[in-house]
């Protein structure tokens, strides 16, 4: 059980989908006019290491072998819960965020409901019974969430894209958001395809004086045996007259982030994947050095770390990305937001500044 557990996990790491009867074999879109398709994958703009079984078995070899220190929280993490009668007194006017753990985010952008890879369950993993379980509850239940204007998700691996926070709020959701080809995986989750708008590199859409872009990333898909790559990937500019918020899902370091930065920065805030990066996986997850020089080619004004602190992920001790995060940011003199989950944060307002991590080391 314990070897099944760690498989599960590398499921979520590298989209092996070793065990795992793929559900995501046929792909509903027409990808054929995407530039970054061929031979039925979707590609880098930059080359990377593909997965391979030596490479998952070597990744399992480790973590069978390797001792790991403080994977997971020994004490209870600290969090604000969240009622439906305090979310409806977050201000309709400008930009608004709850951290719902790992990359998972409740927005208010200009009156509007959304959320951003929305991941409720207890495991992120194809299985409820095993695999990577969250160090803390949400803040707030799917029951008391209002009704969700726009849901966008940036890639189908199972620690962002949820097959059961899905089901359960297909009712509650007017709209997803989502790369080309993971409509196929919304409406086999039996979400309308009315409500699925996909979206490849660089495409943008427009509505009540909101622009949403999707941007590329240095990523990859799959979810299961057979899908590897079969989806896109990629990452989120959110732009409202006054304000703009870049949520990058994941994504190794490239020279994209400066393209987008000189395209669409600068941002008031950026939400940077930091966490869950190594060695085996270096060209598609960013240690938290990069982290901070991608947040610098967006133009970003105030980072957010993203991606840490919820499930075990990778061989590093869970306070790790943010103790070296905001090392990095004082190193290059750049502002560092680190919010606990379920507190709101406006942005252009006071950020909350509290390293709360280091007292639970």
């Amino acid at each position: 059980m314990k070897y099944l557990g760690i498989a599960l996990s590398l499921i979520v790491l590298t989209g092996a989908g070793l065990m795992i009867k793929s559900l995501n074999a046929e792909v509903i879109a027409d990808l054929s006019g995407s530039t970054h398709y061929h031979n039925g994958k979707f590609v880098n703009d930059a080359p990377t290491s593909p997965n391979s079984l030596s490479k998952t078995l070597k990744i399992m070899w480790r973590y069978i072998t390797e001792k790991r220190v403080d994977t997971e929280p020994n004490l209870p993490l600290p969090m604000k819960y969240l009622t439906a009668g305090a979310i409806a007194e977050i201000p309709d006017q400008g930009i608004h965020l709850v951290k719902l753990g790992h990359s998972s985010f409740l927005m208010k952008v200009e009156g509007e409901y959304w959320l951003l890879d929305p991941v409720f369950s207890e495991r992120a993993s194809p299985v409820r019974f095993l695999g990577p379980k969250r160090f803390q509850d949400t803040p707030i239940s799917l029951e008391d969430l209002p009704p969700i204007d726009r849901v966008l998700i940036s890639h189908n691996h199972y620690d962002h894209l949820d097959k059961q926070t899905i089901t359960l709020l297909k009712s509650k959701v007017a709209n997803f958001y989502v790369p080309l080809g993971v409509e196929g995986d919304l409406q086999r989750f039996g979400i309308q395809a009315e409500k699925i708008h996909s979206f490849d590199w660089w495409q943008s859409r427009s509505f009540n004086n909101i622009t949403i872009v999707f941007t590329p990333t240095q990523h990859f898909s799959g979810r299961g045996l057979g899908d590897a790559n079969a989806t896109l990937w990629g990452a989120w500019v959110i732009k409202t007259p006054a304000q703009s918020v870049y949520f990058s899902g994941d994504s190794g370091y490239f020279d994209g982030f400066k393209t987008i930065g000189d395209k669409y920065g600068p941002f008031d805030l950026t939400l940077i994947e930091t966490g869950a990066y190594d060695k085996d996986w270096q060209d598609i997850h960013m240690t938290p050095e990069q982290s901070v020089q991608a947040h610098s080619d967006l133009q970003g004004k105030v980072m957010m770390p993203i991606h840490n602190g919820t499930f075990d992920l990778a061989f590093h001790a869970w306070y790790e990305p943010l103790d070296r995060v905001s090392h990095a940011a004082a190193e290059k003199g750049v502002s560092l937001t680190t919010p606990i989950v379920g507190e709101v944060v406006t942005v252009g307002s006071d950020y909350p500044e509290s390293r709360w991590w280091t007292s639970l080391k």
